[in-house]
């Protein structure tokens, strides 16, 4: 099928929610490294890897190799028996991952491992409430959709008791009007004050991202979490960390995005680039929080033997290439062109971000911080034109986030850098 036919088919067999990025959907067709090609034959720079996903970029060939070999060995158990993919996995995250997270619970999506955290901490301290962010993002279920902090993805008013949404570490729109550091991170201090008058005093969990990806890689000052992680445990309350977006050396030096900050976690969650693109979801805790989980359960596609493999290979690959230090290397280089592109637009408002999870927010005017949407999706459909595919987020639509596979060289940097810039020059 040709693009036309297939943004037909799309149009009248999806649902209308399966949205698409630009005005003429892209049909891509086949990718390798950071470059993918579409239906018509024409070639892109992947600057988004399928929402922060793809960290080895497409279609790396140790994975694919991995991935053929078990098909052909055992494709599906269910987690009702045990098979060395998944127990591999699982020993593997206890060593990669900071403080004493020890045991796992796979799935098969960031949704669901959030899910599996709530659960764990709402049976271990045996209470309700949940604390989270604005801004925040946590999925498509009722829960996932009673988390998250945005209006747009709220589609149904919230249908789960319990949750209290904090104010975000959004320097760049500080809800208090402050500025970083003389406000002393108010942000943080401010969970104090929910705890003791918008719970019963007792919060189950604090869940949140260490970079708040679709809310437009809102990045926090550096106190933040260790503030705010010891208030809601003078409460009570656990910690759950959501490395959805941030794991496996996204954000630069560590294979965690908590670590940047020193705090450690009693529950983490983890998807997207574990697995280079397949569905897994795996959350990790304590060996004491784990230990509280007795009740039956059980996953039907979690640690799926396909699924392990896969990210057992890709943490392989990972291990080898050293990825968190790739990262921090090609995201000082992304991160200096970023400023120097800021330097030259003056609709460019901030520049932030940590390794490869780097964003643009657009403005209309530096001074006034008026969100500029509109310029963000004209840079959207100029960077295709020059065969760049980048990524939108943020409350008010108007942030460009940028996440290249993280074996991305250092002239493929500088060629998105270069193709950026023409974008960005079309923006009226």
């Amino acid at each position: 099928m040709d693009s036309r036919t297939v943004r037909q088919k799309h149009s009248d067999f999806l649902f209308p929610c399966v949205a698409n990025y630009y005005d003429e959907p892209v049909v891509l067709t086949q990718g390798s490294g950071c470059c993918v090609r579409d239906a018509d034959g024409r070639d892109y720079l992947d600057f988004f890897g399928g929402i922060v996903t793809l960290g080895l970029g497409h279609a790396h060939p140790d994975v694919s190799a991995r991935i053929k070999q078990q098909v052909d060995t055992l494709l599906h158990t269910s987690t009702l028996y045990p098979t060395r993919e998944i127990v591999t996995v699982a020993e593997r995250l206890a060593r990669l991952t900071p403080g004493k997270l020890t045991k796992s619970f796979f799935t098969t999506s960031g949704t669901e491992a959030d899910e599996t955290a709530i659960l764990l901490a709402k049976i271990y301290t045996g209470m309700q409430e949940i604390i989270v962010l604005r801004h925040s993002y946590a999925g498509r279920s009722a829960q996932a959709i009673a988390i998250t902090g945005h209006a747009p993805w709220r589609l149904i008013p919230a249908q789960v008791p319990g949750i209290k949404h904090a104010v975000s570490p959004y320097c760049y729109r500080c809800p208090f009007g402050l500025e970083y550091p003389s406000c002393e991170v108010r942000c943080a201090q401010d969970l104090e004050e929910l705890i003791r008058t918008e719970t019963c005093g007792r919060p189950a969990a604090f869940l949140a991202e260490p970079i708040q990806g679709v809310g437009g890689f809102i990045t926090p000052p550096k106190e933040y979490f260790e503030i705010a992680v010891g208030i809601v445990r003078k409460y009570g309350g656990l910690f759950i960390c959501d490395e959805v977006q941030t794991g496996f050396g996204r954000t630069g030096n560590h294979w965690c995005g908590i670590e940047h900050w020193g705090v450690e976690p009693e529950i983490m969650t983890f998807a997207k680039s574990i697995a280079n693109g397949f569905p897994v979801g795996a959350t990790i805790a304590t060996d004491e929080v784990a230990g509280a989980f007795t009740g039956l359960s059980l996953s039907t596609f979690g640690g799926n033997p396909i699924s392990m493999a896969a990210a057992d290979a890709t943490l392989d690959v990972m291990e080898r290439e050293n990825v968190p230090m790739r990262a921090a290397e090609r995201g000082r280089q992304l991160r200096g062109h970023l400023e120097a592109l800021q330097e030259k637009y003056p609709f460019l408002g901030d520049v932030r971000g940590k390794g490869l999870m780097q964003a643009l927010e657009l403005v209309e005017d530096r001074r006034t911080r008026e969100p500029a949407p509109k310029k963000t999706a004209q840079l959207m459909e100029a960077a295709k034109r020059h065969g760049l595919l980048i990524g939108k987020g943020g409350l008010y639509g108007n942030v460009i986030r940028l996440a290249p596979s993280m074996l991305i060289e250092a002239h493929e940097v500088d060629d998105g850098a270069r193709r950026l810039d023409l974008a960005l020059s079309e923006v009226t």
